[in-house]
């Protein structure tokens, strides 16, 4: 039997399932997430993702005309490839307002490799939202508009050099670097909800990141006084996550409580959270992801906290290890406002995968 939280997590999520249908009808945005079977069956060869990702992306490109292509097209080596935030803004590459209903799933056939079904599902939600989002601001906020979504690729899928791309829009930010067509970088990666819960309306009730912020809640609250006076890093949560839309992100101090300090059951749940994050991606990235910060140490992972821990209270919290930073906070329009990233202090952008490849390219000339 499911323990209380694992019923609950799998209730949203069948919820969040059940409106997706109806979610883009409005829009023309359809979305396709991974079937999963009812029972277990023979399995094809296994493609790798980064072999997915070229195929999906060489397809999609294929589709576009001249015009369009020139727009979603940007080269490897451009420095917009690194220039990403998650504010309604001007973009460079091509919006789903600029592609016809047969373009746009091929679209969404690549943004589909790039995620799980639980990222995928996070993804269409955040972008759901933005109807919501500018009934209730009734014309007070920026342009608010769900077709406002960019795809943008920078260099040549499938070709023997490095190759990425992103989709990005308000709250949402994947980043992806390609070399040699079997090594991923996938930060940063952001995910964000304004409304973090949907408080009026037929979907009334919706919480996009909701286990990023209880599975958090639900580990400060199982901590003793003396670990939380750790983990309290401040009484006020910080304006916004403090790397912002750094180019590149640096540890930040003070860490928090150390998790060489959590019992056995805390361990899991910050494990717990840690997989929330991790299993956005497909299985092999975020195996990929936990692998490498269990080959750094568990202990030496950090948690800190920082604001109220109430609903309604506004509140931070980040989790730092020797390689990563998860950074999270709910504190604009009264605490109903998320934003969250994972950012890889070396491989942010592929800069670490990319420094690899072009030595060995150099030595082998």
């Amino acid at each position: 039997m499911k323990d209380p939280l694992t019923q609950k997590r799998c209730n949203q999520m069948i919820g969040r399932l059940s409106f997706l249908k109806y979610l883009f009808v409005g829009t023309g945005l359809v979305f396709f997430a991974r079937k999963v079977p009812a029972q277990a069956k023979p399995e094809r060869a296994h493609v790798h993702p980064a072999i997915q990702m070229a195929t999906a992306g060489e397809v999609f490109l294929n589709s576009l005309s001249l015009d369009q292509r020139s727009k979603a097209t940007i080269s490897f080596e451009d420095s917009q490839r690194q220039d990403w935030h998650f504010i309604p803004r001007a973009r460079k590459g091509i919006p789903f307002k600029g592609l016809d209903p047969s373009q746009r799933q091929l679209a969404n056939a690549l943004l589909n490799t790039g995620l799980s079904r639980q990222g995928f599902i996070k993804a269409s939600c955040i972008i759901s939202l933005e109807p919501i989002l500018k009934e209730i601001e009734q014309g007070s906020g920026p342009a608010r508009d769900a077709e406002l979504y960019y795809f943008t690729l920078f260099g040549v899928p499938r070709s023997s050099k490095p190759w990425g791309w992103r989709v990005e829009g308000h709250h949402l930010s994947l980043n992806f670097t390609v070399v040699n067509n079997e090594r991923i970088a996938s930060t940063p990666c952001f995910f964000g909800a304004n409304p973090a819960e949907v408080m009026h309306g037929p979907r009334q009730g919706l919480r996009t990141l909701a286990s990023e912020e209880d599975l958090a809640k639900t580990l400060l609250k199982s901590l003793d006084a003396r670990q939380r006076t750790l983990a309290t890093i401040s009484d006020r949560a910080p304006e916004d996550i403090l790397s912002a839309s750094s180019r590149k992100a640096n540890p930040i101090q003070p860490f928090g409580l150390p998790a060489s300090q959590l019992n056995g059951n805390q361990s899991e749940i910050l494990m717990s959270l840690l997989k929330e994050y991790a299993e956005n991606m497909p299985s092999e990235i975020a195996a990929q992801r936990l692998e490498k910060l269990r080959s750094v140490g568990f202990s030496n992972i950090y948690f800190g906290w920082a604001g109220g821990v109430e609903r309604g209270q506004a509140h931070y919290y980040r989790i730092q290890g020797p390689t990563f930073l998860i950074e999270y906070d709910n504190i604009q329009n009264n605490a109903n406002h998320i934003h969250s990233v994972w950012r890889d202090f070396n491989e942010d952008f592929g800069l670490d995968l990319l420094a690899e490849h072009y030595r060995k390219v150099h030595h082998s000339g």
